[in-house]
């Protein structure tokens, strides 16, 4: 396994025993267990002895679509004392920008307490009051830097450190893959929770290899800190190799082809076009009112790979422009392995700009947090093209590159 530079990170460790070869007719690709298939088939002795609370959401399903909440929670190996749950909910119920307060589980009576929007001191604090002695992370994360769970789990580690509690990563798949970062990187005084630290808008890393770099190279002290790595997984995989069932992370990631272009697309929230919100295919539909066929003609004719672009007409249910029928392009990915999702909401963001007369970016320059700079802006504003403003970042993305590379731990 790769060790961290840092000699204050704690051992990664794996919990692979008691997984069987799987037949020879599999034995080329074998199916990918999570993080928490490998603790469980270890007989939990990560956790031995320890009173446990668990970070998570819908998603920290098995692949019989048990959530590990109930699965430890009636399990006696495990002493599982509390819920931590993020923007969402622990059970989902809430949309972006909302969470479940502080209830009792109804399934299991734990006590579920709300980490949305609370970092530092006063999560330490919930997690002193809970109880616990390790906290344990499991939500299926989509690749991309501006979605709050990642962020999340950096919030977790260090308040975990500063309440003097260790801290497990059960790894699951980057649904997009790992094979590479891609896009712009964070400039610190852009920080915020839709990027807390200076990595790429598509980072191309798991959970557990983010939280190797978080504690390696952002946390003042690192927390003592487990992972428990995925068997079988390769980056090259998407998330329909992992024999998994797709949970929807969020309200608006109904499939993994949303996570697919979202890393891209989700640039639109930084204007006042619809990404989509408020339809069946949030972020593969995007338009407003006014804009024809001239987007897709335009957007097709930058040539961008793995895609297609149809013009698209659609009403939103709610979010910008509800009950309104707009205009825009729906992205059709040909070739997912060729496709480039932040090159391509780039384009589409230079093309919309270009056709439609109505553009215009957020009032809060919302596009500068989500970009991690000012750069995509006022680039896009002084008339730059597609290629000029992926050049813009690729110095930087080569040193977070060089820098991530350190923390992998699959090929």
């Amino acid at each position: 396994m790769h060790l961290s530079r840092r000699t204050l990170l704690a051992a990664t460790t794996t919990a692979a025993a008691g997984i069987s070869a799987p037949p020879p007719a599999l034995a080329a690709r074998p199916e990918p267990r999570t993080g928490f298939e490998q603790l469980a088939a270890g007989g939990y002795r990560t956790l031995a002895g320890q009173k446990v609370g668990v970070v998570t959401n819908p998603t920290g399903v098995t692949r019989d679509a048990r959530h590990i909440v109930d699965v430890m929670h009636a399990d006696d190996r495990v002493d599982l004392r509390a819920v931590f749950g993020p923007e969402h909910g622990f059970r989902g119920t809430a949309q972006a920008g909302g969470s479940e307060g502080r209830y009792d589980d109804p399934a299991t009576g734990l006590p579920v307490h709300d980490t949305y929007l609370k970092s530092g001191r006063p999560l330490a604090d919930v997690f002193t009051a809970s109880g616990v002695d390790t906290v344990v992370f499991d939500i299926q994360d989509v690749g991309a830097r501006f979605y709050t769970y990642v962020w999340t789990l950096y919030d977790c580690m260090e308040a975990a450190q500063l309440a003097g509690k260790s801290f497990v990563v059960l790894d699951r798949p980057n649904p997009v893959t790992g094979r590479s970062a891609q896009g712009p990187v964070l400039h610190k005084e852009f920080a915020t929770f839709v990027g807390r630290q200076p990595i790429s808008q598509a980072h191309g890393m798991t959970v557990a290899e983010l939280a190797r770099l978080f504690n390696g190279e952002f946390l003042t002290t690192p927390v003592p800190l487990e992972t428990v790595l995925m068997s079988g997984w390769k980056r090259s995989r998407f998330y329909d190799d992992a024999g998994l069932p797709w949970v929807p992370p969020s309200p608006n990631m109904p499939t993994p082809d949303t996570a697919l272009v979202y890393s891209g697309t989700c640039l639109f929230e930084g204007t006042n076009l619809s990404e989509g919100r408020g339809t069946a295919r949030p972020f593969e539909l995007l338009g407003a009112e006014g804009v024809d066929r001239r987007w897709a003609a335009a957007a097709n004719g930058l040539g961008l790979p793995g895609a297609h672009f149809r013009e698209a007409y659609f009403a939103p249910t709610f979010s910008k422009f509800q009950g309104k029928t707009v205009g825009g392009v729906q992205i059709h990915v040909h070739d997912r392995a060729a496709y480039d999702p932040v090159r391509t909401g780039i384009g589409l963001l230079v093309t919309a700009k270009r056709v439609w007369s109505g553009f215009a970016w957020r009032a809060d320059n919302w596009i500068d947090k989500l970009t991690g700079s000012a750069r995509v802006r006022t680039m896009i504003d002084a008339g730059a093209d597609t290629d000029e403003v992926v050049a813009g970042w690729q110095d930087e993305l080569a040193g977070f590159r060089r820098v991530r590379e350190e923390y992998l731990l699959y090929r």
